[in-house]
């Protein structure tokens, strides 16, 4: 079972004089139990094609299908298939309205029609999903820190229980902690079975965390693959906007002179490579 894109044209002020393409022909699939980035710049077209994925934009031409399942707008089946796919807007905390954190995870849900013990249950698992410690679930999210109201955010979507979950720049506005934090909170979540799709500007973070990686360059696919593929493309076709981290530089620099490295790999293991290379009597 996926998601699975399809040749899919969008364009913003369809058929105006500010019509706008912000994707062109691309493919992509996302199957459960992945965990996959889509990278590129502003104005690539990556928070576009996650909207596709939540059905929340439809394709002027190509499809978008769930599970085997394509809808419309208007469909009647687009609502359960919504249900399947979770999408965590970038910024979700400008989105809260409730007064406890509580509240915000039990909305979607109840929502839904559920109540009573299943919908304390159901929001007690979803907290606990995402890293949400039980004495927080009373507090007010907006007095919270930015880590924690991300993780409200994250909560409030998975409650749905959904098979796929989209988040566009998971990490803006995190400070190192919060982004090592969120990237634990993604692991166990993925661990748990759910597909895990990253929109993300971040290329260090997509080649250390992703399965395959859907690079996007106004509005077109320009590459697809495992990171390390993506990696070694990036690093003879640069694309706009995408900067390749400096860990992977040094690894291809080692790459480059027969020493066996992944180009994913941390300073620790590259460092360590590089001291066996530099002595192969031990």
């Amino acid at each position: 079972m996926a998601i699975a894109a399809e040749d899919v044209f969008y364009s913003y002020n369809a058929g105006t004089p500010a019509e706008h393409a912000a994707l062109e022909g691309v493919s992509f699939s996302v199957e459960r139990g992945e965990r996959v980035s889509i990278v590129g710049h502003t104005g690539s077209g990556k928070s576009t094609l996650a909207q596709h994925l939540n059905l929340l934009l439809f394709p002027r031409s190509g499809s978008v299908s769930i599970d085997g399942v394509s809808s419309k707008p208007g469909s009647p089946d687009a609502r359960e298939l919504r249900r399947k796919v979770g999408l965590v807007f970038q910024y979700p905390e400008t989105q809260f309205f409730a007064e406890t954190a509580r509240d915000e995870i039990r909305f979607a849900p109840s929502n839904w029609g559920m109540r009573g013990d299943d919908l304390d249950a159901c929001v007690d698992e979803a907290a606990d999903a995402a890293g949400i410690e039980p004495s927080l679930l009373d507090s007010n999210p907006f007095s919270m820190s930015g880590g924690q109201r991300r993780r409200v955010a994250i909560a409030s979507v998975i409650a749905m229980k959904p098979d796929y979950l989209v988040l566009d720049e998971p990490t803006a506005g995190l400070d190192a902690a919060g982004v090592r934090g969120l990237e634990r909170i993604l692991s166990d979540i993925r661990a748990r079975g759910l597909a895990v799709v990253q929109v993300t500007h971040d290329l260090e973070s997509a080649l250390a965390h992703s399965d395959r990686i859907l690079v996007l360059e106004r509005g077109r696919a320009v590459a697809s693959g495992t990171p390390e593929e993506i990696a070694v493309f990036l690093a003879d076709n640069p694309v706009q906007g995408l900067l390749m981290p400096p860990t992977a530089r040094f690894a291809m620099g080692l790459r480059s002179r027969g020493i066996d490295v992944s180009v994913t790999s941390g300073v620790p293991e590259l460092v360590s490579a590089l001291e066996k290379a530099e002595r192969p009597d031990e």
